[in-house]
């Protein structure tokens, strides 16, 4: 039941999130974030909100830091528009599935040309 909650809670807050990036967060570093998931601990303590970003590693770097800066006004937003006893601590971590997809479509169809 708490595993439940924890996945129902977590896509609230990525719904959320998203929102907050695209409208209230004004940092251009912040401008080509896409939320890609929330993973959310089964006591609702803590929230780990994966990221990616249009750009090059340079770029991933800034967007992080501003995410990072903006933290608290984040949870704080989130903390007003979902009501919990208490709103998670919210972590940032990039999304490396995509880059890992594509290395995986690329080892692919090199291995189909060689045949």
């Amino acid at each position: 039941m708490s595993q439940m909650r924890a996945q129902r809670v977590g896509e609230q807050i990525k719904k959320e999130l998203s929102d907050i990036l695209m409208r209230e967060v004004k940092d251009p570093r912040v401008e080509f974030v896409t939320v890609t998931g929330v993973d959310v601990t089964g006591d609702l303590q803590q929230a780990t909100v994966y990221v990616t970003v249009l750009g090059d590693s340079e770029e991933e770097g800034e967007t992080l830091k501003a995410l990072r800066q903006a933290k608290g006004f984040i949870r704080s937003e989130i903390g007003k528009r979902i009501t919990l006893r208490k709103t998670p601590d919210i972590e940032f971590a990039f999304d490396e599935s995509i880059d890992y997809g594509n290395r995986i479509e690329k080892l692919i169809n090199d291995l189909k040309k060689e045949e």
